[in-house]
């Protein structure tokens, strides 16, 4: 027998289905609520508690600390996968074989181009720009150079859209970051793999060859799969809901990406560097600023501990915190910011204040510490959440269009004035 719930309004009771999840998460199916009560609606600001799908991609229990994409724990994947492999995971539902994978790739790099005119848009943009919304308008512009939408209905269709943009996403990104730093567009090296080519093209000179870091490109093919997806959060909403009106894949994306912009969403990382920096600039005191964030009538908080989502830790955290050390081992890198940034560590993992109260350092604190130690500039940071966020937000998009879900149109409770009746400006 199905389960029910009994909603009570006036003396009336009206039932609803009860939706139950593979993890055995209940959700009450209230998609006919304002039908059967002649025009009650809910209200749920930030929809905290309501599910906009139903979605076979990430499974997040915050609780337990559990992250897994398809089923697969996001230890075991980044542990054992590459990023590529993750990201057909998450668009397509299976791991590929040994074929697909090798067939992805070769796909990917033969679409890796990007029209010349698109240089001239990119120079349109001074320096001063930020690369969140240069790359959000350079994504936009490609959908000039693919006019046609894409055929949802064709497997080989969507496959083609997802490969373009898989190929593309990277170059724009570098040339976003180049572009800020006076150097030559890169289009990379068709022979390296995909997380090391992103990474010659950011880093490459035109006076000296590049040499690849297997630590630090390890990192980078880490820090991608764990960003690869999170569920129903801002961005990822974003592109459902745009996607819904039927907009095109390129275009949802864009819309995704200035979604991720905010600081309350992606920009996370780039605020740990900004109060890290903050720390240094009043002389590096760890010992002042942690006494600043236990104290409630101090509106210091340390950024890059906690999470809204995990209520007891970040698995991903943990995986990456182990890159970390590894990368700033690797490059002997000596930085006061860096120094910060292990001591407040080290106290939230120790002292009982924080220990009491879950404020572990969250995926975004350590990735903050990676980037700056590779010399991404901090304005960069949130690009690079994008790149890992791609592959998620395609398989979100698509799996909304397969499943032909409505135009999202949410509903509101009207606070405003009643009814009045017009004056003319002579009697106002």
């Amino acid at each position: 027998m199905s389960k029910k719930a009994t909603l009570e309004i006036d003396g009336n009771k009206y039932e609803f289905p009860i939706i139950e999840g593979t993890e055995k998460e209940l959700g009450i199916d209230i998609k006919t609520l304002r039908g059967v009560t002649g025009g009650i609606t809910t209200i749920d600001p930030g929809f905290k508690n309501t599910g906009s799908c139903e979605s076979g991609i990430t499974f997040l229990d915050g609780e337990k600390g559990i992250l897994r994409y398809r089923g697969y724990s996001i230890e075991e994947l980044a542990e054992k996968a590459d990023f590529l492999e993750v990201a057909y995971l998450l668009i397509f539902g299976e791991l590929p074989t040994a074929e697909q994978l090798d067939k992805f790739d070769k796909d990917i790099k033969e679409e890796s181009h990007v029209d010349e005119d698109m240089k001239r848009i990119l120079d349109g943009f001074p320096k001063s720009a930020h690369p969140m919304g240069v790359l959000s308008s350079l994504t936009s512009a490609l959908i000039a150079f693919n006019p046609g939408s894409v055929d949802v209905d064709s497997e080989e269709a969507m496959y083609n859209a997802i490969v373009k943009i898989m190929a593309k996403f990277p170059v724009l990104a570098a040339w976003t970051m180049r572009k800020r730093k006076s150097l030559p567009l890169d289009y990379g090296d068709s022979s390296l793999g995909y997380v090391e080519n992103l990474h010659k093209m950011m880093f490459s000179r035109p006076n000296k060859s590049y040499e690849a870091n297997k630590i630090v490109n390890e990192a980078l093919d880490k820090l991608l799969i764990l960003h690869a997806d999170h569920e129903q959060n801002c961005s990822t909403s974003t592109v459902r809901i745009v996607g819904s009106s039927h907009a095109g894949l390129f275009a949802s994306l864009s819309a995704g990406i200035s979604a991720l912009w905010g600081p309350l969403h992606g920009g996370a990382n780039q605020a740990v560097i900004e109060m890290l920096e903050a720390i240094k600039a009043d002389g590096g005191d760890t010992a002042k600023y942690i006494d600043k964030a236990k104290d409630k009538e101090d509106p210091f908080r340390l950024m890059g501990f906690g999470h809204r989502v995990y209520k007891n830790f970040d698995p991903r955290a943990k995986i990456i915190k182990v890159s970390a050390e590894e990368v700033l081992g690797d490059l002997g890198i000596e930085d006061p910011v860096l120094d910060i940034a292990k001591g407040l560590a080290k106290v939230a993992l120790e002292d009982e204040y924080f220990v009491k109260r879950k404020l572990y350092p969250n995926v975004d604190f350590y990735s903050g510490i990676i980037y700056r130690a590779l010399g991404i500039p901090t304005e960069m940071f949130t690009v690079m959440f994008a790149l890992g966020r791609l592959p998620g937000w395609i398989a979100q998009w698509r799996e909304m269009r397969l499943r032909k879900e409505p135009i999202g149109r949410p509903r509101q409770i009207y606070t405003g004035e009643n009814f009045r009746a017009f004056k003319s400006v002579s009697e106002r």
